[in-house]
C-alpha cells in the first residue's frame, strides 16, 4: 500500500544513498546542482509532470542551478512508498539532464 508509512527498520542508505533523512521532520532531503536555471527549470518540469501523474507532490524551493528538495506524505504523517517513488524518480530525471 502507497500511503502505509515505511518500517522503522527501512534502510534508506542502502535504498536511497543520495537522500538524507530526516527522522524529526519525518522526511527526507536532497539538494540537486545543475549546469544553469535552464535545467534546473527543466529537473523541475519532469517531476512536476511525474509527480501529477502519482499524485504525490514535492515541497520544494529552486534558486538559480538548485533545487531543494523535502518528500514525506503529509496525509500519513510521514515516510510512504510514494515518497520512495518519487526520490528514485528525481533521482532519474536528474541523470537524463
Amino acid at each position: 500500500m502507497k500511503n502505509a508509512l515505511l518500517p522503522d527498520n527501512f534502510d534508506f542508505q542502502s535504498n536511497l544513498p543520495l537522500w538524507t533523512l530526516d527522522q524529526s521532520r519525518k522526511m527526507i532531503y536532497r539538494e540537486f546542482i545543475f549546469v544553469d536555471f535552464k535545467q534546473a527549470f527543466q529537473f523541475m518540469t519532469l517531476c512536476a509532470q511525474y509527480a501529477e501523474q502519482i499524485d504525490h507532490h514535492p515541497d520544494w524551493s529552486n534558486a538559480w542551478n538548485k533545487v531543494a528538495v523535502n518528500l514525506s506524505t503529509h496525509s500519513s504523517n510521514g515516510l510512504t512508498e510514494l515518497d520512495m517513488q518519487m526520490a528514485r524518480a528525481m533521482d532519474l530525471f536528474a541523470l537524463q539532464l
